[in-house]
């Protein structure tokens, strides 16, 4: 028999080296809408970048990536 499940959604943030990750504070909000979430928390998130989605360990992940670039 068939069966299916539903995936939960993970959002991971690299914050100083150190991968973030963040639960989906709401399953009806675009992803676009969860990085706008969390946005005042980390405001690096503001200039960030939506990548994914990626299927692993029976989730569905995404990542946000900063679009900062180094000074010098």
């Amino acid at each position: 028999m068939l069966s299916t499940n539903i995936l939960s959604r993970v959002f991971i943030h690299k914050d100083n080296g150190q991968e973030i990750t963040l639960t989906d504070p709401n399953p009806d909000f675009s992803p676009e809408a969860v990085m706008n979430f969390y946005a005042p928390t980390y405001p690096v998130l503001t200039n960030a970048r939506l990548a994914g989605p990626e299927i692993k360990k029976d989730t569905i992940q995404y990542r946000f990536e900063s679009t900062m670039g180094t000074k010098g």
